[in-house]
């Protein structure tokens, strides 16, 4: 029969709790966290002098308190001192950010990838460079605790292989391995998929906090998603759960780059929509696809039907999803944020015939607060999970 836990992992599993609450939540007041975490006054007292000295917080009076009496102390996360570098690798463009503790982005770079074959020097040397330019402008003071990119593909968790990436032309590349050894900052490089990435950034930063059973749907070229159930990111037994892009939804349809017919992101993704509008070839990218949605607005038939029809598709995707998972909201992101909101009658016309009436009610269809920096964003929280789950060790090992 197991021990319950000892006091210091009581005590460290509090730390990584504050720390969360200071991280997600931003300044947060002595009396707040105590009334949030359930744990007396001393105990915070405790806790918070701990994180202090460490560097990873500071306490100060409010600006403003409105109340007579002695002010409770604000709590704010050391955002200027301690961050994590956040990489995202995706179909048409590679951004390397340092985010401060609490989600500041303190300095990012951004380049144009090509589309073509996938090759691995092209992408990591790349984002080594602006993460060596970022790390040089440091004060001396300051202390990398993670690093973590967001990649447009199907990720091994176990290896951090990238398995699959019909969209980027890569299969089975060793990018996490490659990109620790290329930054030697001493630290891992941990590697997400940037759909279930960005799932998890809304959920928490963006438009689904609070929500506990929330799909997000994000459009590059193709289509991805992450599925957060309870609170929780379904990632599946390897790692690849949530590749909603590859449900099949018109079995004698298009040709889709896994190889399959009819996939959702054949039907509804960058290249469905371009080429229904008759646009495909003169421009491609998320330009584009907004370029059709303008001209739906503006009137434009072709473009009205193009979207019509791509909305028709993503319709039954979502509920399909809806009737399997029953969520309380779905985010659309990425380039689908645009297809969405130029189909929208049209997806909830949709989910009135094929979703369960059940599993419909109460339905929130939403789009991406954090825009194009969703998978920017999910990045930076998987590279500051370990400093969240164990805050004074992880400190002590990246300052040794």
């Amino acid at each position: 029969m197991r021990a319950g836990p000892s006091q210091e992992e009581i005590r460290r599993h509090n730390l990584g709790a504050l720390l969360r609450h200071v991280h997600l939540g931003g300044p947060t007041s002595r009396a707040e966290l105590t009334n949030r975490m359930g744990l007396n006054r001393s105990t915070i007292m405790a806790l918070t002098a701990d994180l202090t000295a460490a560097g990873l917080v500071r306490e100060e009076l409010p600006r403003e308190t409105g109340r007579a009496g002695r002010p409770s102390l604000v709590v704010r996360p050391e955002s200027a001192r301690v961050y994590v570098f956040a990489l995202d690798v995706g179909v048409d463009r590679l951004v390397a950010a340092r985010v401060g503790l609490g989600g500041t982005i303190l300095d990012r770079r951004e380049a144009v990838r090509r589309r073509g074959p996938f090759v691995l020097d092209e992408v990591v040397g790349p984002l080594a460079g602006f993460a060596r330019q970022m790390h040089r402008k440091t004060r001396p003071d300051t202390v990398c605790v993670g690093v973590a990119a967001a990649f447009s593909g199907g990720v091994s968790r176990s290896d951090g292989v990238v398995r699959f990436g019909p969209n980027m032309g890569s299969v089975d590349v060793p990018f996490a391995e490659e990109m620790t050894r290329k930054l030697a900052l001493g630290l891992p490089v941990a590697v997400g998929n940037d759909a279930n990435l960005a799932a998890l950034a809304e959920h928490t930063r963006g438009v689904g906090v609070g929500c506990r059973d929330l799909i997000y749907l994000h459009g590059d070229v193709g289509i991805g998603g992450g599925v957060i159930v309870n609170g929780q990111l379904l990632g599946g037994h390897q790692g690849f759960g949530g590749e909603v892009g590859h449900m099949i939804v018109n079995p004698k349809g298009r040709l889709c780059g896994c190889g399959s017919l009819g996939c959702l992101e054949a039907e509804a993704g960058e290249r469905a929509v371009l080429e229904a509008a008759g646009r495909f070839g003169a421009r491609i990218g998320r330009d584009a696809v907004r370029a059709v949605v303008d001209a739906a607005d503006r009137g434009d038939i072709v473009a009205q039907a193009a979207l019509s029809r791509v909305g028709d598709w993503l319709g039954l995707g979502v509920a399909n999803l809806v009737n399997v998972f029953n969520p309380e909201m779905v985010v659309f992101g990425g380039m689908l944020r645009e297809v969405y909101l130029g189909s929208a009658a049209q997806v909830r016309s949709r989910l009135a015939v094929d979703a369960l009436s059940s599993s419909r009610d109460g339905l929130r269809l939403r789009t991406s607060a954090l825009g194009d920096d969703a998978t920017l964003v999910g990045a930076a929280e998987l590279a500051f999970a370990q400093v969240l789950a164990d805050p004074l060790e992880v400190l002590a090992r990246a300052g040794s």
